[in-house]
């Protein structure tokens, strides 16, 4: 079998990152840029002051002197003042011309018409025209998931359409005789399909499209024709009929259906009977049927793999030691993956594992934040011990 680190690779080897489409600047949340862009304007585009104050020249201070005009936001002064006078002027504005420094009001003393004020340094409380960016200034970086920093800032800058990774398309196929919809009531031996809601929230959250193409028989012809179908997809997730049963005929069909496969079985627990292969241009992976299964094998390898495609630079989840609450036994040959808590204490973090881990324990998918990894060399871990864990969010 190959380690995950081994079947990772594998998997990464074969994506290739979507093309590109232009897309309406407010249609780009979440997406990722396919291309840089690169500022065509400054920012700020006109020299303006930072706070509510008088603009003067800084030589010709200080002093008390007439207040001659006022500069607000949206209504410049464009004329230059006379020598030795003030402007009011309010945060955003224009500087007028020959002006090259702001007073803050909390500082002067005003009386009437004229200001006393104190002295100051040139380009004092100024924001400089590009001060912010410059005209030919990388703006943002390719492979950058679009969110509202970089969408205020595109604004600012009076890009109206962004060339955006198209987003993947996801085709999701559960196998079993056993499944039933959701709105079904499960008979004997009946499962709701659970794993299709699962795997849709977390495609989508990866910003690729889920779609659920329904529930195939154990039999190995309609096997065959639901994945063949499938393969239009740029990538295809099938759970359930991967194992070495009398009635797992997902890799068989794969093979059928014209999918190269590249891997079978992963050193791993849960999550050992994983398939992925090629079918034409569609990624093909073979999950488990037990829900905890599927989507641990969807952390490993599928996420990543989403990322790749829509071309994003950050495609790791952020991993750190952390301090085991219990200890923790096991064989080795395989790498262990608990669903966890994790908690900052101090500068440490300390993981308590849920306390069911059954490949089939939904709720060990419920309020954790955390993937603890036992390495497969790994046979015991004391009370207090430290491994390293994939956070699922900051903490």
């Amino acid at each position: 079998m190959l380690s995950v680190k081994e079947a990772t690779a594998k998997v990464l080897a074969q994506v290739e990152p979507m093309p590109g489409e232009t897309v309406e600047l407010e249609a780009c949340a979440g997406r990722v840029l396919a291309v840089p862009v690169v500022a065509a304007r400054p920012l700020p585009g006109f020299d303006n002051s930072a706070m509510d104050g008088y603009a003067v020249r800084a030589a010709e201070v200080p002093a008390t002197l007439p207040v001659t005009a006022v500069s607000a936001a949206g209504a410049p002064l464009c004329t230059e003042p006379p020598p030795r006078t003030a402007v009011r002027i309010y945060t955003g504005a224009v500087m007028p011309p020959g002006l090259d420094a702001v007073v803050l009001q909390e500082d002067c003393s005003r009386h009437g018409d004229e200001v006393a004020l104190p002295a100051i340094d040139a380009g004092a409380n100024v924001r400089r025209a590009g001060e912010d960016i410059a005209p030919g200034e990388l703006a943002v970086a390719a492979g950058i998931r679009l969110g509202a920093g970089e969408l205020g800032l595109l604004a600012a800058l009076g890009v109206t359409h962004c060339q955006v990774v198209r987003r993947p398309k996801v085709a999701i196929l559960a196998t079993g005789d056993e499944l039933v919809g959701v709105a079904q009531v499960p008979g004997p031996g009946q499962l709701v399909d659970s794993s299709r809601y699962a795997l849709a929230c977390a495609v989508r959250e990866l910003g690729a499209e889920p779609h659920y193409l329904g529930i195939v028989p154990d039999e190995l012809a309609a096997s065959e024709r639901a994945i063949a179908a499938a393969l239009s997809y740029d990538v295809v997730l099938t759970t359930g009929g991967v194992s070495v049963g009398d009635r797992d005929f997902v890799k068989q069909a794969f093979t059928a259906a014209g999918v190269t496969i590249e891997l079978w079985k992963v050193a791993m627990k849960p999550g050992k009977p994983l398939a992925f292969g090629r079918g034409g241009a569609a990624l093909v992976f073979g999950l488990p049927g037990n829900p905890v299964s599927s989507m641990i094998s969807f952390e490993l390898f599928v996420r990543p793999a989403l990322l790749a495609l829509t071309g994003a630079r950050q495609r790791d989840r952020a991993m750190a030691p952390v301090t085991l609450s219990a200890g923790y036994r096991k064989a080795a040959g395989r790498a262990h993956y608990l669903r966890a808590q994790v908690v900052r204490r101090g500068a440490q973090l300390h993981a308590t594992p849920h306390a069911k881990q059954g490949s089939a324990m939904q709720t060990s998918l419920v309020a954790i934040n955390a993937i603890l990894e036992i390495a497969a060399e790994t046979t015991q871990v004391e009370p207090g011990g430290t491994v390293n864990a994939l956070l699922l969010e900051a903490v």
